[in-house]
């Protein structure tokens, strides 16, 4: 979010100026992240190959490897938490979107209904949600979150290379709308938290299905209707032309 498209001083220039700021330092304590694990891998490179005297080394070593990785995955998480916080502030501070876009946000009845507070209209915006009630209908989808930077992602047992995908944020909230259950006694991590329709979410998409069909047979009829408007018109040609030479012969 460039900073220099809201004049410095501004509320939304200082908030995205924290957003910047805060994405540097994330990716700061990545980068300490990676050195730390690649110095902890090559202590243990000695133990792989089964050398015994490199090991009894490597081993005091890593005792003081271990806590500073620790150390700067904790620094790695806050760094994550700040940015995701920068990021609500600023998005916050946005001016609200104009009514066209907002009905332009609507998808068959999924999403229409806005909680105070809450800027994610985008997330159920065009297909989003039905396509997410259409993949948790078919079964085995799980919501989960990677054990590094706890960012969220949807996992499908039953998904094929076609199809559309499934954004975690249109799951959250479908979630939080109540179209959605989210089974939280399962590990977030592995195997993930079981997605289920609830008894809105099965009227929702019931909805959304019929909508869907009586659009598409309406449009089915407009084409029909337009091809045999054109047949009776390249039909209706030779027939004057016809009459007419008919008419000059006289």
């Amino acid at each position: 979010m460039p900073a220099l498209a809201h004049r410095p001083g501004e509320p939304l220039h200082q908030a995205a100026t924290r957003v910047i700021e805060a994405a540097a330092a994330l990716d700061g304590r990545h980068e300490s992240v990676l050195n730390a694990v690649q110095r902890a891998q090559r202590l243990l490179e000695g133990v792989g190959r089964g050398e015994v005297g490199r090991a009894q080394v490597s081993y005091v070593l890593l005792r003081t490897a271990l806590p500073e990785l620790g150390d700067v995955l904790a620094q790695q998480d806050r760094a994550y938490s700040q940015l995701v916080e920068s990021m609500s502030d600023y998005r916050r501070l946005l001016p609200s979107p104009e009514p066209a876009q907002r009905a332009t946000n609507k998808s068959h009845g999924l999403g229409q209904k806005t909680m105070p507070g809450r800027d994610d209209d985008w997330a159920v915006a065009g297909e989003r949600g039905l396509v997410a009630l259409e993949a948790v209908a078919a079964g085995g989808v799980r919501f989960r979150r990677t054990a590094i930077g706890e960012d969220p992602y949807i996992s499908r047992e039953k998904a094929q290379r076609q199809d559309p995908a499934v954004w975690p944020q249109t799951v959250q909230r479908l979630v939080a709308d109540g179209l959605l259950h989210q089974d939280t006694t399962e590990n977030v991590y592995r195997p993930g938290q079981l997605l289920s329709l609830t008894t809105q979410g099965e009227a929702a998409l019931r909805d959304a299905r019929a909508t869907t069909t009586r659009v598409s047979a309406a449009l089915g009829r407009t084409t029909t209707q337009t091809q045999s408007g054109a047949l009776a018109d390249s039909a209706a040609v030779p027939v004057a032309r016809t009459s007419l030479a008919s008419f000059r012969s006289r």
